[in-house]
């Protein structure tokens, strides 16, 4: 990872001792980009509250929400893990102490264990004597989300950590403009897929082909993206290379994919490892007709579901007002 690279703070270390943030849902992969592609949606959220304290240490205080179930143990936690690689690189003398409020599900496909992480750096990073860009957090935030899959993957913590649509390699972090009607339909039936089972899927074999069409593919989801032309991302979003190994594991997917490309969907997928299915649409009520007919094929499997419709140039991570600041 680069040297950090740092910039003011708007706040008096001396006098800021706690501070909170919140992260958003993402879609991972946005089908063609496996492990580089991603884009954050409003809609769910975490919100991770960090205190500094004077022990060298970070440890968890508490977890709530829609998930409490997790590691306490800061080294086996995605948000305690960052943190601890955050402090061990910068030589800190003082240590964090977390609350985490959970607000998107785990094992569901849109980034439940990023937020976490990346809500606590950014909430972290203010209370630093000198602030670090946000560029500058990517690698500990990989560093944080490899504790959940196993790997060193920014598709997800990439996005949250700059808003909108973002490649993510690991050494280097993009936003990608996306036109501002383009809208995001994401439906997440309520049953889990665990990300290293969905990574499980992907043993195997693959054709050379494959590697190329799914190239092909990439390249004219990002020129679409950049030049503001539907057409060519209608052309490039379908995956043929990951989609047809994790489908199995999506109840119904076939008819809830169909179902956002019956309106008008520039293309649909699997948001991260699933299962969770999104679809990308020029106009936001394409988006939300999509939503209802994409719940009602999960509810054909006999599943609920949520929808979220938002802009694919969704919201970053940001920094929540202290108790009487405006918000």
């Amino acid at each position: 990872m680069n040297t950090p690279l740092a910039m003011k703070s708007p706040m008096s270390p001396q006098r800021l001792q706690s501070a909170s943030a919140v992260a958003f849902a993402s879609v991972g992969n946005v089908g063609v980009g496996f492990d580089i592609l991603g884009h954050c949606i409003a809609g769910a959220s975490d919100r991770v509250d960090v205190r500094r304290i004077d022990t060298s240490t970070v440890r968890i205080a508490g977890i709530d929400g829609c998930v409490d179930v997790l590691p306490t143990d800061a080294a086996q936690n995605t948000a305690g893990a960052a943190l601890l690689a955050l402090r061990k690189a910068l030589g800190l003398q003082h240590g964090f102490e977390l609350f985490l409020h959970k607000g998107i599900a785990l094992g569901s496909g849109m980034g439940g264990s990023a937020a976490s992480c990346v809500a606590a750096l950014v909430a972290a990073n203010a209370l630093l004597e000198r602030p670090l860009s946000r560029e500058s957090l990517y690698g500990f935030a990989m560093e944080g989300e490899a504790v959940a899959s196993g790997g060193r993957h920014g598709d997800n913590v990439g996005p949250m950590l700059l808003g909108g649509l973002a490649l993510a390699t690991r050494e280097r972090l993009l936003r990608v403009p996306v036109p501002a009607s383009w809208h995001c339909a994401l439906v997440h039936p309520h049953v889990v897929l665990e990300t290293r089972k969905a990574r499980a899927a992907l043993a195997g074999d693959y054709a050379l082909g494959e590697f190329v069409a799914q190239s092909a593919n990439l390249a004219l989801v990002l020129a679409g993206c950049w030049r503001g032309e539907a057409e060519l991302v209608r052309e490039g979003l379908k995956d043929v290379l990951v989609e047809p190994r994790r489908a199995p594991l999506v109840p119904n997917f076939a008819r809830v994919k169909q179902a956002a490309l019956d309106h008008r969907a520039l293309g649909a997928s699997i948001s991260g490892g699933g299962p969770s299915v999104f679809g990308w649409f020029e106009q936001r009520s394409d988006a939300e007709a999509a939503a209802q007919a994409m719940r009602s094929a999960f509810a054909e499997a006999g599943l609920d579901s949520d929808s979220f419709v938002a802009p694919v140039d969704g919201p970053a991570a940001a920094l929540l007002p202290a108790a009487g600041e405006p918000a």
